[in-house]
This record gives C-alpha cells, sequence and structure tokens, in this order.
C-alpha cells in the first residue's frame, strides 16, 4: 500500500530516482566527504542552464525587440555601452533565477552562462541603479501595458471566453526612508511605512494582468475608478465584445462610483458589502431564508436570502444592484459577525449586478477569488516583491513591474514547453527548468550548452 504523500513526490518528474530501500539487503553508509579532491580546472560550468531555453523562448515570442522598441529612448545616445533593452532583459533573467535585488546581480555575476547572456559583462550595480530611476511616467504605462499584454495572452485560443478578474491590494512593509513610503494599513507591521500596489489576475490563467504602486497611505476608492477602467478595457480588448467579464474584488469596492464604472463597462462584479447599522437590521429581521446546506443531524448550516436593500447613493443614480446574505453555523475563517442571539450563524452579504445565478453560486464565485492572496504570496516570496532596490519611488515602481512581467513569461515559458508543471510554485520550477547545471563548450563559432541526461532540459523541445 503507497503513503498517500507519494502523489507529490517530485523526483519522477525531474529526472531522479526513487528509494529502493525496500529491496536492499545492507544498511546504506555515507561516504567520508574528506576522500574527495577538489580541482580548481573549469571555467565554463553553468548553475542556471535552463536560461537558455528560457530566452530563446522570449526571443521566439518578440520581447527583445518589444523592450528595444519601448525602452531604447530612455538611454538613446550612441555612446551607449549598455542599452536599456538588454539591463531589462538582464533584470529579468535575473528575476526568473530567483534573484529579487538588484545587489544580487553579484552573486550573479560569477556564472559564465548568465554574464555571456547578458552581453559579456555583467554592469556595475549602480548602473543597474541608475538605469531604472530613468524610468518616466510614459515609460511606467509601457511597461504596465507590456504586463497586461503577456499576462492576457493565455486567452488568445479561447472564443468569447467567461474570464474573472480578480483585482486586490497588498502591503509591502519598508524599513527605511524611499519616496512614498507612508505609514497605512498594515495587518503586521502596525505604523510601519510601506507601500500598498494595486494588482489585477486572470485566474483562468493565473498571470497579472495589472500592477500600480502606490504609496503606503492610500486607500481604495474612487481615485483607483480610472485605473480600473483601463484593466477593463484592456480585457475587453482580448475577449471581445461576446466574452463575459466578471470582476471580484473584496469589501474596499463597495463604492458607487467603482461599482457603477464595471457595470458600465458591459461587466458583472461580486463584491463585498460594507456592513451598514441599516443593512444588518434588514438582515436581522428577514424572514424568508433557503436552506443550501444540512448538517449531520439534518438541521440547516447555511441559508441563503435576497436582502431588499439599496444605498441612497445607488437611488440617487438610478443604480440598481443585488445584495445576497449568507449565513452559515460552519465558516472556519474571514471576517465573522453575529446578528442573532438566538442562533449561533454569522453571515457575509455581497453585491452583484449579476441577477440570473443562484444566490449561492455567486457567493461560491467570490469565495474562489481567494485564489489571488496565494499568487500574491508568491510574488513576494518567489520573487521578491517586497525588495525595493531604490529610494525612487518610480525605480521601485519599474522594478516591481518587472518582477511581475518575468513571473507572467515563467508561467507562458511553463504553459508552452512543460504543460505537467502548471500546478508547481516559483521555488519548484527553478529547481526543475533554471537551476540546471551545465557545461559551456564551443566548437568553431558555435557554442554548446551541455545539461545532465536525466534534466528536463534534455527532454524538452527545443
Amino acid at each position: 500500500m503507497h503513503a498517500s504523500s507519494t502523489r507529490k513526490v517530485r523526483r519522477d518528474v525531474t529526472g531522479g530516482k526513487r528509494g529502493d530501500g525496500h529491496l536492499r539487503t545492507r544498511r546504506i553508509c555515507r561516504p567520508d566527504a574528506r576522500r574527495f579532491k577538489t580541482r580548481a580546472d573549469e571555467r565554463n560550468l553553468t548553475g542556471v542552464a535552463g536560461l537558455v531555453s528560457f530566452g530563446g523562448f522570449l526571443r521566439e515570442l518578440g520581447v527583445d525587440r518589444e523592450l528595444r522598441q519601448r525602452f531604447r529612448r530612455l538611454k538613446a545616445s550612441r555612446l551607449v555601452v549598455y542599452p536599456m533593452e538588454t539591463q531589462l532583459r538582464l533584470l529579468l533573467d535575473a528575476a526568473v533565477a530567483g534573484v529579487g535585488r538588484v545587489f544580487g546581480l553579484e552573486s550573479l555575476a560569477a556564472d559564465p552562462l548568465f554574464v555571456h547572456l547578458a552581453g559579456g559583462v555583467v554592469p556595475s550595480i549602480d548602473t543597474v541603479y541608475r538605469d531604472l530611476m530613468r524610468f518616466d511616467d510614459t515609460a511606467l504605462d509601457d511597461l504596465e501595458a507590456m504586463l497586461g499584454a503577456h499576462g492576457l495572452a493565455g486567452l488568445a485560443h479561447k472564443k468569447h471566453p467567461l474570464v474573472h478578474l480578480d483585482i486586490d491590494t497588498t502591503v509591502l512593509s519598508l524599513f527605511g526612508t524611499q519616496e512614498g513610503a507612508l505609514p497605512g494599513p498594515n495587518p503586521h507591521y502596525h505604523g510601519r511605512p510601506s507601500y500598498h500596489p494595486l494588482v489585477a489576475r486572470i485566474a483562468e490563467t493565473g498571470t497579472f494582468v495589472g500592477a500600480r504602486l502606490r504609496p503606503g497611505d492610500t486607500g481604495f476608492g474612487v481615485a483607483e475608478v480610472p485605473v480600473l477602467e483601463g484593466w477593463l478595457d484592456r480585457v475587453r480588448a482580448e475577449v471581445g465584445p461576446d466574452g463575459v467579464i466578471y470582476v471580484r474584488i473584496d469589501g474596499a469596492a463597495d463604492c458607487t462610483d467603482i461599482l457603477m464604472a464595471i457595470e458600465a463597462k458591459g461587466a458583472l462584479f461580486v463584491t463585498k458589502a460594507d456592513m451598514t447599522p441599516r443593512l444588518n437590521g434588514l438582515i436581522a429581521t428577514e424572514e424568508h431564508w433557503t436552506t443550501v446546506e444540512r448538517d449531520a443531524d439534518n438541521r440547516p448550516s447555511q441559508q441563503v436570502a435576497e436582502i431588499p436593500f439599496a444605498r441612497e447613493a445607488w437611488k440617487q443614480r438610478g443604480a440598481n444592484f443585488r445584495v445576497i446574505a449568507v449565513r452559515t453555523r460552519e465558516r472556519p475563517n474571514g471576517k465573522q459577525i453575529f446578528l442573532w442571539d438566538h442562533l449561533d450563524y454569522t453571515v457575509q452579504v455581497f453585491i452583484t449586478n449579476e441577477w440570473a445565478e443562484a444566490p449561492i453560486d455567486v457567493a461560491r464565485r467570490y469565495d474562489a477569488r481567494a485564489g489571488i492572496e496565494p499568487m500574491i504570496g508568491e510574488t513576494k516570496y518567489g520573487w521578491g516583491l517586497g525588495n525595493v532596490p531604490s529610494q525612487c519611488f518610480r525605480a521601485n515602481h519599474a522594478a516591481l513591474l518587472l518582477k511581475l512581467l518575468a513571473f507572467n513569461f515563467m508561467r507562458r515559458f511553463v504553459a508552452t514547453r512543460c504543460p505537467a508543471l502548471r500546478t508547481w510554485r516559483a521555488p519548484w520550477l527553478r529547481r526543475a527548468l533554471i537551476h540546471v547545471p551545465g557545461r559551456l563548450s564551443r566548437s568553431g563559432h558555435r557554442r554548446t550548452l551541455h545539461v545532465p541526461v536525466t534534466s528536463m532540459l534534455a527532454r524538452m523541445p527545443n
């Protein structure tokens, strides 16, 4: 009988062998490491052989050309040694290799393959810092548009799809005096200066389609309407006029301007409601609840009801939204609101402009937006999203967009070349596809990269 955890064994996929201790009759013995001799006679060994396949994939997508067209103007002099597009490709390669800080280039500068891909020399980190500070508003908009285009590329093969656009904010705690680092909402470090970026993802592809770095004291409200409208236009251009866009945002979106802007763009939405005293009173006195789940004793454990509620701002502007309340006895997490003294129910309330779907399905659709949380967590701890490189706000904004762009490229690379690994996270993807040992050789005018026969690179289509 196999242990339940064997489904997570990944050595089969990455070329390793499973343990065969059950077939051995002698106890294993570790060798004495002191008996090994070390020779410093290799100059062409690399630890990031996967960057060759990754770089070839980006060249096929036309990324190098696109970077040159969009950003060469930032260093337009004929005397430039490090063109802007090569610097950005350098940072993309570094992010894919797991280096989240500009200072991390110092470690990669010792790798012969990374140096070769960089053009023969890795620039001083001071040069990279200065190049990030060259980004102006137009360049930031171009980089963010590039992020969105490659994040939406996975929808190209779908005809009139239903796509879920999840929007969320996160907190990047800072421990310095960076420009824009201001105290604001911070659940872990109260009062700590921070950044408060806004990000958007497509749930169906698991990629980011928009991002905006904001100072730490910035909330979510009317000021974000132009940003949301731009992201909706971007997604609409990809899915077409017949595609259905479903926007999911947390309770911060309970703002009439935001909800009406989404509806004006022909999109559906669902968000949590701000629990005002009037809304609480209507829910507490609601008598018509529909039971959707029962417990082992056949008692109702989850019930739903549609609440006849409209905010004054909705009435004044002619908006008509649907308000759905879900009460349950078994909700293990999230904000819990108790409205009934004699019942052990907690309640959640949702606002939507979707009128055909069953109430409980609206709630379940909202719950699925939780998938954006592990994505943000992966970018923080797997891609160094919280590692800001500079005192300059624009430079930090550019660095954030580059890391998210590298995340999208990695997802596209995996989906195209190794679709079986789509569910893997960044650390395992790097172990399997990027941090692969190799040896460079040269014959005539052609270079060859030698990799282990057991590596995934040896089995990957060119």
